[in-house]
């Protein structure tokens, strides 16, 4: 699980600061091969996790925008939204178990909404299952709104279905 030199003329910099930063950081994840690592970290987070062919082809998108979160050289989560003309949807926020309740996922969004916005993004759009409280208090504190529901979008682990509520916010 660890994360391949980035190219040219970043490598030495991105090496040094693997090396000495204990904190996590966010970088863009541009490179597909991380699909099967976000395939086995996305597992740990949904009843219905999405193949690495899945990662491999949005990563290969040139509408999809993604970052990741690093620690000591190793991917422990990521989101992952895709874009169309101003607006984006972000399509899933996964955080390693080891990592999640700390704050990180804060530091991830806010990178990531922040570099949408950068590129000319003015609303995005998402939807989280309405049991999911830590996501829930995450997207309100970063301006998200519920404007709807779909109820039983999701499939739970247990085979249950759960609603599904869409959300937006302005950047």
């Amino acid at each position: 699980m660890t994360r391949p030199l980035p190219f040219w003329p970043f490598d030495w910099w991105s090496a040094w600061w693997d090396a000495l930063s204990p904190e996590p950081y966010v970088a863009p994840l541009i490179d597909a091969s991380q699909a099967r690592i976000l395939a086995r970290l996305h597992a740990t987070a949904f009843a219905r996790p999405w193949e690495a062919h899945e990662f491999e082809r949005l990563l290969c998108e040139r509408s999809t925008q993604a970052h990741a979160l690093w620690r000591a050289g190793t991917l422990h989560g990521f989101v992952l939204s895709r874009r169309a003309a101003d607006e984006a949807e972000i399509l899933t926020v996964v955080l390693s178990p080891a990592l999640r309740g700390g704050g990180h996922s804060r530091k991830l969004l806010r990178e990531h909404l922040s570099s949408l916005a950068l590129s000319g993004i003015a609303r995005v759009h998402l939807e989280v299952d309405e049991g999911n409280a830590p996501a829930l208090r995450l997207y309100a504190r970063n301006g998200f709104r519920q404007v709807g529901a779909r109820t039983g979008y999701y499939l739970k682990a247990d085979g249950s279905r759960a609603t599904a509520l869409t959300m937006t916010a302005d950047l």
